[in-house]
């Protein structure tokens, strides 16, 4: 059963004869409309928890498995404490790590990404002029612009939390969105999709967990530095806040409505759930401007996580090589949903970005050694420039002077 169908059977009034309370469903809609703030959240928070767990009860993670990944990231922290010579802690100690199920990673991802909402403007009215798009004369459109306005929050709802709900079936941890997060010592670790994913590929599953440990730690160790941290979350910020959508979309869509469509339910989440319906399938001229930017600092930190994986594996992992591949195929081959997610947020990767970015990882290396590598986190403004990722001598020599 789909997540709208979900909301919609399981809500439905017990007594079939008590007309009074109409359709559900769509009552709690009508209350979400009601609602302040871009976002509806509870809704978001629903969507993806019946997508999570498609509406079943979810087993908590054994104590075994708890405990045996905490044992393998005391190792993990170790090694990339020395590779990367930054702390993963407040103390010589390794974080601990959460061993989580799929909602309540769901539950935490929520609560974390609403930071990056913080300066986003209703959808629905913050296109410029849009209000001028509205055929004064025409009360069909006039009232179907009204509706998407008030619809907007839980449009919004309903696809970020589809969103997020289909990521937790694959993601490992905290940072297969490479994203900082609060609180900043949290880290997550998703024990089911790790063993699932470890089956598929015929990988040991200790070793599957101790590869995503080193990816999780050294990501984990680059977004305690302060200014990486600012740095990523104001860009990610300044896009989210970049959207600007065409306030008729609703009126528009529902035009192809397929009328004899039996299933109101599933008819609203196809149109409802669609992310693209209310924030384009396009960059704003905002974003536009600001994606190279972006980018580049993305790609610079994910190239480096690659590369501290990879030497750290060498050590402890007779088989990194083979999971590095597998992990980093899933990468790029990720579904539609886990498109739209870094879409919202944008920070998509293509194939081309990440042979740039290994590229110029490699460049440094040869040129400056792991210690000229170093220089990217040692201090503001280190980070890459999209000319620079292109040209690893160009960053060289801007911070040696």
């Amino acid at each position: 059963m789909n997540s709208i169908s979900s909301a919609y059977h399981l809500s439905m009034p017990q007594d079939p004869n008590d007309s009074s309370q109409g359709f559900p469903f769509f009552d709690q809609i009508a209350k979400a409309m009601a609602s302040s703030g871009p976002v509806q959240w509870d809704m978001a928070r629903q969507f993806a928890m019946m997508t999570a767990t498609n509406s079943d009860p979810e087993l908590n993670v054994e104590p075994t498995a708890r405990i045996a990944v905490n044992q393998l990231a005391s190792v993990a922290d170790l090694h990339v404490r020395d590779v990367t010579g930054l702390s993963t802690s407040e103390s010589t100690a390794a974080p601990k790590i959460d061993v989580v199920t799929r909602s309540i990673w769901v539950h935490h991802t929520l609560d974390a990404f609403k930071f990056y909402f913080s300066e986003f403007s209703n959808p629905a009215s913050s296109k410029p002029g849009s209000d001028e798009l509205v055929n004064s004369e025409d009360p069909t459109s006039a009232m179907m612009s009204n509706l998407t306005k008030m619809m907007a929050p839980a449009m919004l709802g309903m696809s970020v939390g589809s969103m997020i709900g289909q990521l937790s079936l694959r993601a490992f941890g905290q940072y297969d969105l490479p994203l900082p997060r609060e609180p900043k010592s949290q880290l997550l670790f998703v024990a089911r999709n790790c063993e699932e994913f470890a089956t598929d590929w015929s990988i040991k599953v200790e070793d599957m967990q101790m590869w995503l440990l080193i990816q999780e730690m050294t990501f984990h160790a680059l977004f305690r530095v302060d200014h990486v941290r600012d740095a990523i979350t104001k860009a990610v910020k300044q896009h989210v806040a970049g959207f600007r959508p065409n306030p008729n979309a609703l009126g528009q869509r529902l035009t192809e409505i397929d009328i004899t469509n039996t299933d109101p339910a599933a008819m609203m989440q196809k149109l409802l759930g669609d992310p693209t319906l209310l924030l384009g399938s396009e960059r704003s001229a905002q974003q536009e401007a600001l994606a190279p930017k972006l980018d580049a600092m993305i790609c610079a930190i994910v190239c480096y996580v690659d590369h501290v994986v990879d030497t750290v594996a060498s050590r402890i992992l007779g088989n990194g090589a083979q999971i590095s591949e597998a992990v980093r195929r899933r990468r790029v081959e990720s579904s539609a949903q886990d498109q739209y997610v870094e879409q919202l947020f944008g920070i998509h990767l293509t194939n081309t970005q990440i042979d740039r970015g290994q590229s110029f990882i490699s460049g440094v290396i040869e040129r400056s050694g792991e210690q000229g590598l170093a220089q990217l986190w040692s201090q503001d403004g280190n980070l890459p420039t999209p000319n620079e990722i292109a040209a690893p001598g160009l960053w060289i020599e801007r911070i040696r002077l």
